[in-house]
């Protein structure tokens, strides 16, 4: 509406208003608006395969784990790759040997007893199951979620055992004898040294790392793997720290791992 006294300029109109603003400056365009491509994140890189044990041979049941571990030590100088287990009924059990058929398996097992080397023995399938053995197996693992639980069980299993330079049995393990252990007792092949588990597996970001995962440390010299531990997720671990001391449990929070670190591997 118009006050007393005003008129209308003729040929005043919007276009011109909307000119005299443009020109004073108190009025812009909106910018055209462009929609951003959605964020793309890298997948989790599958992991290679590791080679899959064949059958093997269970034998033993003992009281202590010292026997047990005595008992591996005997089989190792046979030539085969042993070690035992907390079978979870208080008793403690060696699994021995990598057999591509269980005809193969059962024949070498008769000659160790034949040998007096064993008393008695049964065939492990690829599967972890033992039906003849007495005592529920821990160890079967029907998918990969189930064999990364079985993983983390098994290397828990561990915690307390001493280190022992070169050691691949319970009496004593180095921390690439522990880690090679727990994925052998779950039907997995794994290099023997770090170095090779190290090549041997998958690169995965810290953040992205899984239980069941393998972590790599240079603690002699940097950049070089002189050390490995079995990652049990929340940022923690379990290996063998050194000699004279026990397999345990850390944090990856500690600033002497921290520094250490190099990165996780991936195996499933």
């Amino acid at each position: 509406m118009l006050s007393r006294g005003m008129t209308r300029s003729p040929g005043v109109g919007p276009s011109l208003v909307m000119g005299l603003l443009l020109l004073s400056g108190c009025w812009r365009a909106p910018r055209p608006t462009t929609e951003r491509p959605p964020l793309r994140t890298e997948p989790t890189p599958r992991a290679k395969p590791l080679p899959r044990l064949g059958f093997t041979l269970q034998a033993g049941a003992f009281a202590k784990a010292e026997n047990a571990a005595r008992f591996s030590e005997a089989l190792q100088a046979q030539g085969l790759e042993a070690t035992y287990y907390a079978s979870g009924d208080g008793l403690y059990r060696v699994r021995f040997g990598d057999f591509s058929t269980r005809e193969k398996a059962r024949d070498r097992g008769a000659a160790l007893k034949a040998a007096g080397v064993i008393e008695a023995y049964w065939v492990v399938a690829p599967d972890g199951s033992a039906p003849t053995a007495p005592g529920p197996s821990r160890f079967r693992p029907t998918d990969e979620r189930g064999l990364r639980g079985s993983l983390v069980e098994t290397a828990r299993g561990y915690l307390g055992v001493p280190y022992l330079f070169g050691g691949t049995t319970d009496r004593g393990f180095d921390c690439s004898g522990l880690t090679g252990a727990v994925y052998r007792l779950n039907g997995l092949r794994l290099p023997r040294n770090s170095m090779a588990q190290f090549e041997a597996g998958t690169p995965v970001e810290l953040d992205r790392a899984r239980p069941g995962d393998l972590l790599f440390f240079a603690t002699k010299t940097a950049g070089r793997v002189s050390h490995v531990g079995l990652y049990l997720g929340n940022g923690t671990f379990i290996h063998a720290p050194s000699p004279g001391r026990t397999i345990r449990q850390d944090e990856l929070s500690d600033p002497y791992f921290r520094k250490a670190l190099l990165g996780a591997r991936a195996y499933l």
